[in-house]
């Protein structure tokens, strides 16, 4: 049997399958019972509330539900025979003698050794040779749980880095690919091996500077901000794309289930994580890669992610080390992020950790409406290459004249049409770096870019409008806006002086019916310029609306809101939904954002939440059933967006059961057929929607984007509200 301690985790291996092994603290103290699996196997990486046997998945369940993180220490393990195995549980910030460092990576693949001894599969990739000479080159990793180390399959940033003239080296986390160790997402373990990797590949002869940066959108976006939260020194800068706040909120968007993507992404890690799970590594396997087959057979405690998720539903504090907007403040280097408002996938509340990064030097952020991989679009794309050039290249950005040419055929290759890339926009500097640098730094820190999709003769294609600068987001000068519905399907300026009352009845079907869930399976057709929806509409019973009058000025929103709600529920839990859409002067209704809250949380979060902004605690000391037919008041977030109303549209709120007017979230609902919710309008109970305006409203095309144009922004034709 052998006992290794790992950051915050302790696992078992060569065991007998079955035997008992009793895990104590330094004192003598029985923390937990661990039952050897059927490979001989045992992992702990969260103590149960009090000692148990932990036998399988049901145990492991319960642990994360009410257990908390295996603090650092020292534990011992003791099996059937009495044999005591002392154990050392590492610190995140425990660091390892640096000799680990100086491993030796050459071109093409192979492992990294991390600070508890697992191996992780690696794939070091050069730039051209013929376009960009020997090395040594300005590097940078992508670091996931999918696929950056297969040989044969480079991922998206990996692929865009090489082709602009940097060495890109793709890592497998831990648990994932070939790697080895036991995969947990998002866990300060990962966070660590990302430290290590950092390091390790900074010392290569063949990296420039020996300092690197990071790329990658989604899930390699996102383990960006885990990994430079530990502060590797050798780290040059983070391109985090398309990225969330948090892990659990993403789960449980309002406290409701997410039983679509989210759900159908972890159940992927689940499936992927096992033996074999991604094809590459059981062909390496076959092949005679011995440390990958070595690497696999801790694969049996793998965590069920998918299944787990559903045990946790409330926020615990042992959540908080793993909510990715809780380290960024930790954050020391230059950032360039992007998201989208619509983001099919991981939502928008990226945005409300923007004025987060207080330790970092300096950031370009990126902010559109659209879908989840167009973070990687010819839109933006020219602007993370200047990032790197800077931060990790150290040199004046300019594109290969050979990679310009050919970038409208790869172009329209992947997103449909075939813009070229923008202009190296400082050339003018020669290779003075320090001036490129600092006119680039004189540029706003946040840029906003206006109707995605309708930016070029293809419809639909990832090309802007017009776009306006800012220092911070929300931008400084935004004000709370509030509009009252009223009598008749009304949203006025003023609240209704009489108190009304109006009633839906909640929709049970409407949580399992997002709007392009067929595509689950097909998600590269959310790079493409038109990407088929079926956007299902509430019965007039199962819903409320509201609208404006036409508009008589343009009216710019840009943040986060929400809606103030006055509810006497019919039923003691239920969640409600907001959707916000924009009633065009030519008669077609426009998606623009939505929110959720199942208001059984009652507790907002005082530090995170201000006059536009509701943020819950999610905690379950702060969980009370509702008391039906009293009134009940709360506040309903709405995700953070921008959108411009011209003069001559309505802006309509609409309020139902959480589903139907999203592309890929579905929500296992507290609703109950026929029962029937109130809200109250006007007099003491006047419910009313608050906006972030912007008054400062920039120079803008006059005319109408075309119907169906803006990405992640379906048309469809608009009803009465009555």
């Amino acid at each position: 049997m052998q006992v290794r301690g790992g950051v915050e985790t302790l696992t078992v291996t060569g065991a007998e399958p079955g035997e008992q092994l009793a895990v104590r603290d330094d004192g003598g103290r029985e923390l937990v019972t661990l039952v050897v699996d059927h490979a001989g196997n045992a992992h702990l990486a969260f103590l149960p509330s009090e000692p148990v046997v932990v036998a399988g998945p049901d145990d492991v369940a319960a642990a994360l539900a009410t257990g908390s993180p295996l603090p650092p220490g020292d534990y011992t393990v003791t099996g059937p025979g009495g044999t005591v195995e002392p154990v050392h549980v590492l610190a995140l910030d425990e660091l390892p003698d640096p000799s680990l460092y100086e491993q030796e990576l050459p071109e093409g693949y192979g492992y990294l050794t991390v600070r508890d001894g697992v191996q992780l599969s690696v794939m070091v990739r050069f730039p051209p040779a013929e376009l960009y000479g020997p090395p040594p080159y300005p590097t940078v990793v992508e670091y996931s749980g999918y696929t950056p180390s297969d040989p044969d399959a480079p991922q998206p940033g990996t692929l865009l880095a090489n082709l602009m003239g940097f060495a890109a080296v793709g890592v497998n986390m831990r648990g994932s690919g070939c790697s080895g160790g036991v995969f947990e997402v998002f866990s300060p373990a990962q966070a660590a091996d990302g430290y290590d990797i950092i390091e390790t590949v900074a010392r290569q002869p063949w990296v420039l500077h020996h300092r690197v940066g990071m790329v990658g959108l989604s899930y390699p976006g996102i383990s960006q901000l885990y990994v430079a939260a530990t502060r590797p020194p050798s780290l040059a800068a983070i391109t985090p794309l398309s990225v969330i706040d948090d892990p659990w909120r993403q789960q449980w968007p309002g406290g409701v289930y997410n039983s679509g993507f989210t759900r159908a992404w972890l159940a992927a890690r689940d499936m992927a994580t096992a033996a074999g799970g991604q094809a590459w590594d059981q062909r390496r396997i076959e092949a005679g890669d011995e440390v990958a087959r070595e690497n696999q057979r801790i694969r049996s405690q793998n965590f069920d992610f998918e299944r787990f998720g559903r045990a946790v539903d409330a926020f615990r504090p042992m959540l908080e080390a793993r909510r990715s907007g809780a380290l960024i403040d930790r954050i020391e280097v230059p950032v360039y992020l992007t998201g989208a408002w619509q983001d099919e996938q991981t939502g928008s509340r990226f945005a409300n950790m923007l004025e987060d990064f207080t330790s970092s030097p300096e950031q370009r952020i990126t902010l559109f409406n659209g879908h989840h991989p167009d973070g990687y679009s010819p839109m933006v794309i020219g602007r993370w290459f200047e990032f790197l050039s800077f931060h990790v290249a150290r040199r004046v950005p300019r594109v290969n004249e050979l990679i310009r040419a050919l970038a409208p055929a790869q172009f329209a290759e992947v997103f449909g049409f075939s813009p070229e890339l923008e202009a190296d926009r400082f050339d003018h500097h020669g290779d003075d770096v320090e001036a490129a640098l600092a006119e680039y730094r004189a540029e706003p820190r946040v840029r906003i870019l206006f109707e995605n999709g309708a930016g070029h003769e293809v419809l639909g294609a990832t090309a802007h409008r017009y776009e306006v600068g800012t220092t911070a987001f929300p931008p400084p000068d935004v004000r709370a806006h509030r509009w009252w519905p009223g009598p008749g399907g009304t949203l006025g300026d003023h609240a209704p002086e009489g108190a009304t009352e109006e009633t839906y009845e909640d929709d049970p079907d409407a949580g399992g019916l997002a709007y392009s869930m067929e595509l689950l399976d097909d998600l590269d057709r959310f790079t493409h310029p038109q990407v088929p929806i079926t956007w299902t509409r509430f019965e007039e019973r199962h819903r409320l609306a509201w609208e404006t009058e036409p508009l008589a000025e343009p009216l710019l929103v840009a943040g986060a809101g929400h809606v103030d709600l006055w509810l006497r529920p019919g039923t003691d839990d239920t969640a409600v939904q907001a959707t916000l859409t924009e009633i065009r002067p030519d008669g077609l209704e426009q998606r623009v954002q939505c929110g959720w809250h199942r208001p059984v949380h009652r507790v907002e979060d005082p530090a995170r939440s201000d006059e536009l902004r509701a943020e819950y605690t999610f905690d379950p000391d702060h969980r009370e059933r509702l008391e039906v037919g009293e009134w009940l008041r709360f506040r309903l977030p709405l995700h953070p967006f921008t959108h411009l109303f011209r003069p001559g549209s309505r802006l309509r709120l609409q309020l139902s059961t959480p589903g139907r007017d999203h592309p890929f979230w579905c929500f296992e609902n507290p609703a109950t057929p026929g029962a029937v919710q109130t809200v109250g309008v006007g007099g003491e109970h006047a419910t009313c929607l608050v906006l972030p305006v912007w008054d400062e409203v920039p120079e803008y095309p006059a005319d109408l984007p075309p119907a169906g144009a803006l990405r992640g922004q379906p048309c469809r034709e608009a009803l009465p509200v009555r």
